[in-house]
């Protein structure tokens, strides 16, 4: 209605692009304006200077070949001092500064192995958005910041991933463990060592063979012991020079 009678309303944050018989005229502030359609003037469309923000999802392989997703969120606006541009250098401005974004992006991405995807994420924010700097500029607008906000790995591959990590984690806490018995059995080694040295100096008269044979003879009973704790009935024999053990559970 208010076009009907030559009235106007830009809002806020907002520029109006004024033609007169179909060639650009002015560009218009947010308020109220003017436009008498009879004298051949009227509103081609509006640029919104606002902030905004669109998600670009580029799908590509590194330099060592693994096929990564890496997803992008641009943040862009207009420059309120190139408005004409804004609006007449591209026909869709959100598709075609996706496409930039998808194109700049994938090539950084190619050049890079996997392991620098990850680790150089600032470095490829910080050269997209200087290439995007001058183009952009030509076309009316700004790019703002440039997020990469997640990278994701083929399916594939990350299973095939986290199942070679599984494998190395079980391999390494496997030699952990026998790290760990080789040690521990040093060290009853070497205190037994020690007691038969002690012993044999205390007395002269007992063998190192004597000595060991008493040794197992006091484990075997030791072990007896903890096992006629969970048995009903424990037979114990004294042979010559050994031992002999029943249990009955009954």
């Amino acid at each position: 209605m208010g076009q009907a009678f030559g009235c106007v309303k830009v809002p806020e944050s907002t520029v109006a692009i004024r033609e007169s018989w179909g060639k650009f005229d002015n560009v218009l502030d947010p308020g109220c304006h003017f436009v008498p359609w009879c004298s051949g003037k009227s509103i081609a469309g509006f640029v919104n200077l606002r902030l905004q923000q669109l998600v670009v999802s580029c799908e590509t392989n590194t330099k060592d070949n693994v096929s990564v997703t890496v997803v992008a969120a641009i943040q862009y606006r207009a420059l309120d001092n190139k408005p004409y541009a804004a609006f007449y250098q591209l026909s869709n401005p959100k598709e075609q500064i996706k496409s930039y974004a998808y194109d700049a992006i994938c090539a950084r991405i190619q050049k890079l192995i996997l392991d620098d995807v990850f680790e150089k994420t600032n470095e490829i924010v910080k050269d997209v958005k200087e290439e995007f700097k001058e183009t952009m500029s030509m076309y009316g607008y700004e790019i703002v910041q440039i997020l990469i906000v997640n990278i994701e790995l083929d399916e594939h591959f990350e299973r095939a991933m986290n199942e070679s990590i599984a494998e190395k984690w079980k391999a390494e806490s496997k030699h952990q463990n026998e790290l760990a018995i080789a040690r521990q059995r040093r060290a009853i080694a070497d205190d037994l060592r020690d007691s038969i040295e002690a012993f044999s100096k205390n007395l002269p008269g007992i063998s190192s063979s004597d000595f060991m044979e008493m040794v197992l003879a006091t484990r075997y009973l030791d072990d007896t012991k903890e096992i006629a704790a969970q048995s009903k009935s424990v037979s114990i024999s004294l042979g010559a020079g050994a031992l002999k053990m029943v249990v009955k559970n009954e």
